[in-house]
């Protein structure tokens, strides 16, 4: 398939190859038809991108604050990579599209194959959508016409914050595309409509829509143009749908509001507002999000949970079904909307005229490529030249930001030969793929476990999927590198220690990322602690930070949650550190307490181990950012080494030994894969025992036993 990308450190827009995406349960694959760029949305994506770094770091200040955090507490050439991998991501542009669906996933039972559908998908020729995220279009609704059905989706949200009735007088501010769709929704909802604008050709089209209208770039008085259309009253309701710094649209709105007017922004502005304007006249003010409720919630727009019509009667969705039904019966006419039309394959153009002809208001998008072409779950990044069976053969299954920015790197670093990533919706396999070396970029996972080319396989997935693919892997032959945790239950750890048992002592190598041993002051901490056989003390502090409740690693189901998720990282460090078995495990967690809904990211873990050793490992995610987030201290025979960060490592009563710092923070990550691909090619012992890695798997579920039963 084809997709347009934007290049946010370059600016570049481009069209990429990439395979079709693999329908998953709950969404549809879709053969996008027509797609409509959004020109204030998109613009904004543009211009950014094609900033200077200067002009990017002044409009994200709170991003900047975050950059100056990250190298008060890992260091300037750290935070310079991070920055630059961040920027170095291509974004995918577009959230207007229609089509044809070709494929229905699991659990979709109110769309079928040739349904035509809008949806929110990117610009592309095959784009893979939630259940809940689209909608059927009415026979008498063209293709081009419902392409608008999700911009005037923002606007109806905005519309239904507002609460506008019949008759109340009403102004937009701003009537750029979405200005004008809301213009036309509100005099369908009988509402008379003063538009404001600096653009006279906006403004021609919103008075054809029916609206009055105001120039204030011709002298005209906002405020004064509010109060005569209102006769002298104050309007009911202004919806904000500008984009601007200024703080202008919304003092001129509670201005010209009445007693008790509302205010809603749909757009973009500054917020720099005078209290009196408000106070006196008890005004309300929201800020609209997006297309309306489900927005931004996991559960409504991934996992396709929809709320219950009789609770919350407009969702995302609903709203889409909305604008469709305006647009049927002729009381939404996006015709004078359209401005441009362009080939896809011509898209760079489009954005061209984006950015160099403001007035551009609907820019279409024709999809004409043969729909069969489009289809191809593999393509090819390079010509791959000749592979050494005898070494390691990579395969990838995964490329979000830990897989692109650390582990592929470091595979590549160590000599792998990257022969395919796999990835479920392609483009960030064809992105990352084609930076790091890969000969192929594929959708079919499957397909690259059947591969006999290939006999190593690295899984960096969602943490509820490594179980599966790890057995899959070894019952393929493979030899397995996952990225913590291997399992996030013990029903998915026993089939991982089945798939390993049954290939007995033909099994593959079997390895968890677990790299922060295999750092080099963590190496210097094991050669100087070897010695000393009288039992040590461990305290490990890890200043987590806090993560949205929401996000999947969060979701016990589907990232078990940050213990089995992050803190077995620290288990297994200790393990290693102790150098015995772990015989015991206590946890206690932050209690339950109202205005918290996570507690178990906040816990203690002691453990005990053969020899006598115990440590205690604080996992906290309530502390600051400015705080170094990992801290490992050891106490034994009368000495004591500290570190910080992975950065500075301190020893106080040792001989011979006084610190070792980096000026690079180095958490392991090359030396623990060119371990394990070392290992492979020479035929040695695994980097990691496997009892150990079954035994950090089996305490770090006992640790969340014990939270969860509190």
């Amino acid at each position: 398939m084809k997709q347009i990308l934007q290049d946010m450190a370059k600016g570049g827009t481009v069209i990429t190859d990439s395979p079709s995406p693999s329908v998953g349960t709950g969404s549809v694959l879709v053969s996008t038809t027509a797609s409509l760029i959004s020109a204030g949305t998109e613009r904004m994506l543009v211009d950014f991108g094609r900033a200077s770094y200067l002009d990017k770091a002044r409009q994200q200040p709170e991003k900047v604050k975050m950059v100056i955090e990250k190298v008060q507490t890992d260091g300037l050439m750290t935070t310079v990579d991070a920055v630059k991998s961040k920027l170095a991501q291509p974004l995918p542009l577009g959230y207007c599209n229609v089509g044809s669906i070709s494929e229905v996933g699991k659990k979709v039972n109110d769309f079928k194959v040739g349904d035509r559908v809008v949806s929110n998908g990117p610009h592309a020729d095959m784009v893979r959508v939630s259940k809940n995220l689209c909608a059927k279009i009415p026979d008498e609704v063209s293709d081009e016409e419902a392409s608008f059905t999700v911009v005037a989706s923002i606007g109806l949200q905005g519309i239904r914050l507002a609460q506008p009735t019949l008759g109340e007088a009403f102004v937009v501010t701003g009537v750029g595309l979405i200005g004008l769709l809301t213009v036309q929704l509100l005099r369908a909802h009988g509402c008379r409509v003063l538009a404001i604008d600096f653009d006279d050709s906006k403004l021609a089209l919103a008075a054809q829509f029916g609206a009055e209208i105001c120039n204030p770039g011709k002298g005209q008085d906002p405020v004064a143009a509010g109060m005569a259309f209102s006769r002298g009253n104050g309007v009911d309701g202004v919806i904000i749908t500008a984009s601007t710094k200024q703080s202008d649209p919304v003092i001129q709105a509670a201005r010209m509001s009445r007693k008790r007017g509302r205010i809603v922004l749909v757009g973009v502005t500054g917020l720099e507002l005078n209290r009196a304007d408000f106070y006196e006249k008890e005004l309300s003010f929201q800020v609209s999000c997006s297309y309306g409720p489900g927005r931004y919630d996991p559960s409504y727009e991934e996992q396709g949970n929809d709320y219950p019509l009789g609770f919350v009667r407009w969702t995302e969705q609903r709203n889409f079904e909305a604008v469709l039904d305006m647009m049927a019966s002729g009381r939404l006419d996006v015709k004078p909307l359209i401005t441009h039309r362009f080939e896809f394959e011509d898209a760079p153009k489009a954005y061209d005229l984006l950015t160099s002809d403001k007035s551009a208001l609907g820019i279409i998008l024709n999809y004409s490529s043969d729909v069969e072409s489009r289809n191809i779950r593999s393509v090819a990044l390079s010509d791959g030249g000749v592979v050494d069976p005898a070494k390691p053969v990579v395969g990838f299954i995964g490329a979000g930001n830990y897989a692109s920015r650390m582990l592929i790197p470091a595979f590549k670093e160590a000599g792998a030969q990257l022969h395919t990533i796999s990835t479920s919706g392609g483009v960030n396999g064809v992105i990352h793929g084609e930076k790091a070396g890969f000969a192929h970029a594929t959708t079919d996972t499957q397909g690259m476990l059947d591969n006999p080319d290939i006999n190593t396989v690295a899984i960096v997935t969602r943490h509820n999927s490594h179980a599966s693919f790890v057995a899959s892997a070894l019952d393929a032959g493979k030899h397995v590198f996952v990225e913590k945790p291997l399992a996030v239950n013990r029903k998915d750890l026993e089939l991982v220690q089945e798939a390993y048992e049954r290939k007995g002592a033909q099994a593959p190598m079997l390895m968890v990322g677990f790299n922060r041993r295999f750092s080099p002051q963590i190496q210097k901490m094991k050669s100087l602690l070897e010695p000393i056989s009288e039992p040590k003390s461990f305290i490990m502090t890890m200043n987590a930070g806090a993560i949205p409740a929401d996000h999947w690693t969060q979701d016990i189901e589907v990232g078990g949650g940050r213990i089995i998720g992050e803190a077995c990282h620290f288990i297994d460090l200790m393990r290693f550190l102790a150098g015995s078995e772990i015989v015991s495990v206590q946890a206690r967690g932050m209690g339950e307490v109202p205005g918290i809904a996570i507690t178990e990211d906040k816990a203690a873990i002691t453990l005990g181990f053969a020899d006598g050793s115990f440590g205690t490992i604080h996992y906290l995610a309530n502390g600051a950012a400015s705080f170094p987030k990992e801290r490992v201290e050891v106490f034994a025979a009368g000495k004591v080494l500290q570190l910080d960060n992975f950065r500075k490592l301190r020893g106080f009563g040792w001989a011979g030994f006084k610190k070792m710092n980096l000026w690079r923070q180095d958490k392991g990550q090359n030396a623990c894969a060119a371990a394990f691909l070392s290992a492979i090619e020479t035929g040695g012992p695994a980097p990691i025992a496997v009892n150990e890695l079954f035994e950090v798997a089996a305490i770090t579920l006992d640790v969340v036993d014990q939270l969860r039963s509190q």
